[in-house]
């Protein structure tokens, strides 16, 4: 699997022997790809976390997942999630085309705190 990480999104290709990814309750197939994708970034160098998104306070499906940086002290705090997450699950679309765009948003306070 090869993972890119650009300005505004996370391009995801699946590679020929890679495993493909399934599962819809509880968005378990979604969860096992960013899990993956987590394991990559983080092999680059970054420092991301894999959480539900309404745990950290956004009004969300409380199934939807998503990565964000570790560190949310800084200027920069990235999260990457499927925005279309309520119409079809990522993995369903990586499997299906091979590849997957995944949104990055900044979501950090834009102060560093001392």
């Amino acid at each position: 699997m090869k993972v890119e990480l650009r300005t505004n999104s996370c391009v995801v290709t699946r590679e020929t022997n890679d495993k493909r990814y399934y599962g819809t309750r509880n968005a378990a197939g979604e969860s096992a790809l960013l899990y993956a994708v987590k394991q990559a970034l983080n092999s680059q160098g970054y420092d991301f976390v894999k959480k539900r998104m309404w745990r950290d306070g956004h009004m969300v499906d409380d199934m939807q997942q998503y990565l964000r940086e570790r560190d949310v002290r800084g200027q920069r705090c990235l999260a990457i999630y499927n925005r279309s997450f309520a119409v079809e699950g990522a993995n369903d679309i990586l499997n299906r085309e091979g590849v997957v765009r995944l949104t990055v948003t900044d979501i950090g306070t834009g102060e560093a705190t001392q």
